[in-house]
């Protein structure tokens, strides 16, 4: 019989709700019927990629502790696995190969947000002394393994992408175009500014659907051209306000499996102030990822899939978009397809 790792569960969150073990959070909504009615919008066959380049932003000034993919090659004998021979034997119709690697940070582009990405110094025992936890009461330092913790074997025993991978990332995405009404204008985007949106593009979300917003952001990182300016960044567009009570009331009730946006982190960062001593730096990010197990999505690129979906009146469409399988980690590059 399972038994839940945790006491108290955080108010709000539904832990426990797809058992004791679950490591999928609102993944576990996507089921062979709503796959199927996802397929449904696919009505054209057109299909547009969602992935920024993997070398974007570019540099390090968005993300100090986060850098860009870098390429190299493995020595093969007296010169590199690139362009390489397999016969010096002779001249003509002898095979050449290229085999090459790359050192990848996995959140720097096109990501997913896995559920360990961020947890919460939370009293899940209830003895009265908070510990870092993660979604579903997985421990920092037990499931949950650093390099500070432990000298070998860290990485995500419990709430790895692979369980995300594994999941048939494959729904109905339903996107919102919140650059038609801000333009570039820094912008909190709360429950009344959304449901506004969604009703003058005149689209409803479902239960197992994955939230789409375009924003402009990420357009503008394609324009500034590896080299952006973060100040203008940090002032640019619009973004979720997770400080909106209201606005993560609704993400839960409508059960939203993710949260996909071409900006920084879904939400505006920095958050707008809070009220009392202590609360999240990252409340949306805490909401979905720690309480709901909600993944998020950042920095993807939907200018070309808005223009086609608002020439045609149409918002919602088939959205593919897993994640490595890669077991042990923490989030994951992406390249999403739209078919519409």
């Amino acid at each position: 019989m399972e038994q839940n790792r945790w006491v108290n569960r955080p108010q709000g969150s539904n832990w426990g709700d797809f058992g004791a073990d679950d490591q999928r959070g609102k993944m576990n909504l996507l089921t062979p019927a709503r796959r199927a009615a996802a397929a449904r919008e696919v009505r054209e066959g057109m299909a547009f990629t969602l992935s920024l380049p993997l070398d974007y932003p570019g540099g390090n000034a968005i993300f100090p502790f986060r850098k860009p993919p870098r390429l190299h090659h493995e020595n093969r004998g007296p010169a590199h696995n690139f362009n390489f021979r397999l016969s010096h034997i002779c001249n003509e119709f002898c095979d050449v190969v290229c085999d090459d690697a790359v050192m990848l940070y996995l959140q720097y582009s096109t990501q997913w947000d896995g559920l360990c990405h961020v947890g919460q110094m939370f009293d899940a025992d209830g003895d009265g002394v908070p510990e870092k936890v993660y979604y579903n009461g997985y421990r920092g330092g037990v499931e949950i393994v650093g390099p500070d913790d432990a000298r070998e074997g860290f990485g995500a025993k419990a709430l790895g992408i692979e369980n995300f991978a594994t999941a048939g990332v494959q729904g109905r995405g339903v996107l919102v175009d919140l650059h038609r009404i801000y333009g570039r204008k820094r912008a909190y985007v709360g429950y009344d500014e959304l449901m506004r949106a969604l009703e003058a593009q005149n689209v409803g979300v479902e239960a197992g659907d994955f939230l789409c917003l375009y924003t402009g952001y990420a357009d503008l990182v394609l324009e500034m051209n590896k080299k952006p300016d973060v100040e203008t960044l940090h002032a640019s567009c619009a973004a979720l306000d997770g400080r909106d009570r209201r606005l993560l009331d609704w993400i839960s009730d409508v059960d939203l499996v993710a949260i996909c946006a071409d900006n920084l982190a879904v939400e505006a960062y920095p958050a707008r102030p809070a009220l009392g001593d202590t609360f999240p730096g990252l409340p949306l990010h805490n909401h979905c990822l720690f309480k709901q197990g909600i993944h998020l999505g950042e920095l993807w690129y939907f200018t070309e899939l808005a223009r086609w979906l608002a020439a045609n009146d149409r918002w919602r469409f088939l959205l593919t978009a897993p994640p490595l399988n890669l077991p042990g980690a923490v989030g994951s590059p992406a390249t999403p397809i739209a078919t519409v």
